[in-house]
C-alpha cells in the first residue's frame, strides 16, 4: 500500500521498520492505503495469529485482483536488470492478458520492456501483493508472479517509453545500494533474496 506494508505471519518478524500491531477488526485494507496516503512516514502494520492465511484468502476474496508477472532477469556476466519508471527504481512486469499463462506473461512482459530476447525461465521466487485504485475507483489488489530468467551475453536494453520506462540497465549485486535508495519494498524483498 503506497510504501507501507501490512505483514500477516504466525510469528514477529525480526528487523521491521516503524511497526504497528493491529488486530483481526483492523484489516482493512481500503481504509489502511487511504492512511499509507496521509502518514509522511511508511508504516509496518503486523498482524499475528496462526491461521493467517486463512485471513489473508478472506482479505484476497473480497477484492477485485489484478493478475501480473514479471522476472529477475540475470545475464552472462551475472548482472541483473533494472528498470527505471515514474521516479523509481523497478522489475520488469504487467499483467497478464485473458488466456495466457503466468510465465509466458512474464517473459513476454520482460520482453517487451526492455527490448530483449529471454533465453532461460527458471523458478518461481514469489507472488508479491500490492493495491491501488484504478482509474474508474475501483480497488484493487495486484498479485505478481515473479520468476528466475537469464539471458545469453549482455544484450543491449532498449527501455519501453511508452510504458513510462525511462531507463533499463544492468546492475552488479555490488551495485544495487543506488537501487535499493529508491525502490519499492516489493522490489526490495525481492533483491534481497539475491545476496
Amino acid at each position: 500500500m503506497n510504501e507501507t506494508v501490512l505483514i500477516l505471519a504466525d510469528f514477529v518478524p525480526s528487523k521491521t521498520e516503524n511497526t504497528q500491531t493491529i488486530s483481526i477488526q483492523d484489516i482493512e485494507l481500503q481504509k489502511l492505503f487511504k492512511q499509507s496516503e496521509i502518514d509522511k512516514v511508511p508504516k509496518t502494520y503486523l498482524y499475528v495469529n496462526k491461521d493467517f492465511e486463512t485471513v489473508f484468502q478472506n482479505l484476497k476474496s473480497k477484492l477485485k485482483i489484478i493478475k501480473a508477472a514479471g522476472g529477475l532477469v540475470k545475464n552472462g556476466d551475472g548482472d541483473y536488470l533494472f528498470i527505471y519508471r515514474l521516479g523509481k527504481w523497478d522489475l520488469p512486469k504487467g499483467k497478464v492478458e485473458d488466456n495466457e499463462k503466468m510465465k509466458e506473461a512474464a517473459v513476454r512482459e520482460v520482453e517487451e520492456e526492455c527490448g530483449i530476447k529471454i533465453n532461460y525461465l527458471g523458478k518461481k521466487i514469489t507472488t508479491s501483493y500490492h493495491t491501488y485504485y484504478l482509474r474508474n475507483g475501483e480497488f484493487v489488489l495486484k498479485a505478481t508472479n515473479w520468476y528466475e530468467m537469464g539471458v545469453n551475453k549482455v544484450p543491449k536494453l532498449i527501455p519501453q517509453t511508452a510504458e513510462d520506462i525511462t531507463k533499463a540497465e544492468w546492475r552488479h549485486v555490488d551495485q544495487f545500494d543506488e537501487v535499493r535508495a529508491n525502490t519499492y519494498p516489493i522490489i526490495e524483498n525481492l533483491i534481497k533474496k539475491l545476496k
